[in-house]
């Protein structure tokens, strides 16, 4: 069958298999050859392709949600919002979600998501307690931050090439109601975007928008997003009708003049510069998921989102430069966003680290990997690195200088004969 990552770029003919039970799963794991997990298909690039998937969205079983202790323990294909479904009316809440809840557990571990809060809380991987794990060979093994912990490590941002993930238990958040008190903090450039993320930065939750075309004086002009949960209000959670994109639209429609005309609009509809207001939980963690099939706004030929993180101590000087060279080349991205890091975790293939990151979403287009490639540059002369999750095109000599733990990495694959089984387009391009 022919599929494609949510970029919609590449697209690949790929054999699937949906296992049944663990002896299924063991029993093709000897035959296969080489092969990757598939969750929901919301990965960016191709960390989740493969020709041979193992498709896990069938495994969505709840096994049991501790409502005293906000404990939880799912199949590795439930998705995020199912569990919101179950836990919110409860008031509990994730500790940690990135900005779609459209993703399986098992791609949030592999991908050891992060969200508006991980100067407060870390990554996902923060709140998994535990998780098991099936390796080449068959065997299952219980992963934790104390048993096994090595595979804990590696296979949390891992992207899916230690095993397969088949369930885990997560730690739950208390919350008494689903309404955010949101500050929207509008800046005048990067500098005020930076004192703003400072200023703010004991506040829970926090992501800004930034107008990737904005140049001269109004460089990094931005509108800080920062809040927390209200303790006014009730529990109740539904399901908001999405508006959905039929088809995909003309690749011309997104051009410098359109995202230019769109980010002075966007950036112009806050007249004050500090506005506050309610707002309910998926206004403020996922604003993209009330678009069902946004991705086709970029046209046929598809989009990658280049998203890379710099240490804090270099990060101004990094995205003055990075956002200089973005707005000159014209190719700006009407999704921009920039967001604050805390410290790094113990993971060998984490991306966060603690400094700013930024993302932008840019249609595929000739020019545009020549764009990405002296960006790249950039980002390794202020010590960054670039997210798996995201990346399409990065090349093995620009990934290898952003993770310095690749190597340990690399020997636990060989150790236990995962390089021998689980690969995916992005292994084989980063020989991981």
């Amino acid at each position: 069958m022919n599929l494609m990552s949510w970029g919609m770029f590449p697209k690949i003919e790929a054999d699937t298999f949906a296992f049944t039970n663990k002896k299924a799963l063991q029993n093709h794991l000897k035959t296969v050859g080489e092969c990757i997990a598939y969750g929901n298909g919301r990965s960016y690039g191709d960390s989740a392709l493969s020709h041979h998937l193992i498709t896990t969205r069938a495994h969505r079983c709840f096994l049991d949600f501790d409502e005293h202790h906000g404990i939880l323990h799912v199949e590795c294909g439930v998705l995020l919002s199912e569990i919101l479904e179950v836990i919110v009316p409860r008031g509990w809440f994730l500790k940690v979600t990135p900005g779609t809840k459209l993703i399986t557990v098992g791609g949030a571990i592999a991908s050891d998501v992060h969200g508006k809060n991980h100067h407060m809380e870390g990554c996902f991987s923060a709140s998994v307690l535990e998780y098991n794990l099936m390796l080449p060979s068959g065997k299952v093994i219980l992963c934790s931050h104390t048993k096994n912990k090595k595979y804990f490590y590696a296979t949390c941002g891992g992207m899916g090439l230690t095993g397969i993930i088949l369930d885990a238990k997560i730690s739950l958040k208390k919350i008494s109601t689903t309404t955010i008190e949101q500050t929207t903090v509008k800046t005048a450039n990067l500098q005020e975007t930076f004192d703003a993320f400072e200023q703010y930065s004991q506040t829970p939750y926090s992501v800004a928008w930034i107008d990737s075309q904005a140049q001269g004086a109004a460089l990094g002009r931005s509108l800080l997003m920062c809040g927390d949960f209200s303790t006014k209000g009730s529990l109740h959670y539904t399901k908001k009708k999405r508006i959905n994109i039929p088809k995909n639209f003309p690749s011309s429609l997104l051009s410098s003049w359109s995202v230019t005309l769109f980010n002075r609009l966007y950036y112009n509809r806050f007249t004050q510069n500090i506005t506050t207001e309610e707002v309910d939980i998926d206004t403020f963690f996922y604003p993209l998921d009330a678009i069902e099939n946004w991705n086709r706004i970029y046209g046929k030929e598809g989009f990658t989102q280049y998203q890379f993180i710099l240490p804090k101590a270099h990060s101004f000087d990094g995205l003055h430069a990075i956002l200089t060279a973005i707005a000159a080349s014209g190719k700006g991205s009407f999704l921009a966003v920039l967001k604050l890091y805390g410290k790094t975790n113990k993971n060998y293939l984490s991306f966060p680290m603690e400094g700013y990151s930024l993302a932008l979403d840019f249609k595929i287009e000739p020019g545009l990997f020549e764009l990405l490639d002296s960006l790249d540059a950039l980002v390794l002369k202020y010590g960054g690195r670039i997210y798996l999750s995201k990346d399409v095109r990065v090349s093995k000599t620009v990934f290898e200088q952003g993770y310095e733990q690749i190597t340990r990495f690399r020997a636990l694959r060989k150790e236990h004969k995962m390089d021998k089984t689980f690969h995916s387009l992005q292994s084989k391009r980063l020989e991981l």
